[in-house]
């Protein structure tokens, strides 16, 4: 049984398609194919249920599956431990949703690539709730992202921050600088929204429903830069983390509404999960990212894990 047939089966009972782990670990998909053969004849059992286009594990699979996550964590560690004197150079897996990769990101991964250039960082931009089940399967390293409080005994939560989220618009939109706006005055304006996967327009048409209202955006796009930008050119109204208008604000080309007994809040979260060994690359972007103060963090292998879990 080799490392890499474990590693093969990781991947793919992660991503649940042999082609998609084949693209990951930059193999050809029949090598991948023939590295699962090979450790199904080795183990005497199938690993995986192959139903048309549909891969899901055997009940052999899913035992098999704990022990080769208990495996790759333990030799993580011995990895880390070994050359906690180097250098990082493996690789970081992050998930996160859109308007924080496009906002909160740039800074800290500049800043991450300057002082660590030999680090592979991967970017998985997605739901909370898909990034979360990523997190569980062990396919993400770190998950950070914008929602209501969520806790699960599995993970570590390592940064739980309030943020505002605002309706915007441009500084010379009619409804700019009025303190008197209604809440129906506003979402009568023509409006850009992000998807409903999104936390916080998920958040506000459950908020409008309680009330009997709603929106009906004439653009929905996952993509918040390019709401931004629309707002600057004054094409309609959004709603929008605070966070990420601010240097708009500063230069007086956005603003947020002031909409009267109107107050939406959620939180930035960054959570791993609590059997995950936490490899020193983990470890200096939680730093940068600001979940962990050095004081708090000694990027010695033997305690990294001390983490304060606040999920309790």
């Amino acid at each position: 049984m080799e490392f890499r047939e474990i590693t093969t089966f990781l991947q793919i009972a992660q991503l649940k398609s042999f082609s998609k782990a084949a693209q990951k670990l930059d193999y050809s998909q029949g090598a991948v194919t023939v590295q699962i053969k090979h450790l199904e004849a080795e183990l005497g059992v199938r690993l995986f249920d192959r139903i048309g286009k549909q891969i899901s594990l055997t009940h052999h699979g899913e035992q098999f599956y704990q022990y080769a996550v208990t495996l790759t964590k333990e030799l993580e560690q011995i990895k880390s431990t070994i050359s906690s004197a180097k250098e990082p150079a493996g690789t970081l897996t992050l998930g996160t949703i859109e308007s924080l990769c496009s906002s909160v990101f740039p800074p800290i991964l500049s800043q991450y690539h300057r002082m660590f250039p030999q680090v592979n960082v991967s970017i998985i931009i997605d739901s909370p709730r898909t990034l979360l089940d990523m997190l569980n399967e062990n396919a993400l390293d770190i998950v950070y992202f914008l929602d209501k409080r969520i806790y699960d005994h599995r993970w570590v939560k390592v940064l739980e921050e309030p943020e505002e989220i605002v309706f915007t618009a441009s500084s010379s939109h009619p409804l700019a600088g009025r303190t008197d706006l209604d809440l129906d005055e506003v979402i009568a304006q023509p409006f850009l929204l992000t998807e409903r996967a999104a936390s916080y327009r998920h958040i506000l048409d459950r908020y409008l429903a309680a009330y009997g209202k709603g929106i009906r955006p004439f653009l929905e796009i996952g993509n918040t830069d390019f709401i931004v930008q629309m707002l600057r050119e004054n094409t309609g109204v959004s709603l929008l983390p605070l966070f990420s208008i601010k240097n708009d604000m500063k230069n007086r080309i956005l603003t947020p509404l002031k909409v009267k007994d109107f107050h939406m809040q959620v939180w930035r979260q960054i959570v791993y999960h609590k059997d995950k060994w936490v490899t020193r690359e983990m470890a200096e972007f939680l730093k940068l990212a600001g979940a962990v103060s050095p004081d708090r963090l000694n990027p010695s292998p033997q305690e990294l894990p001390v983490f304060k879990n606040l999920d309790h």
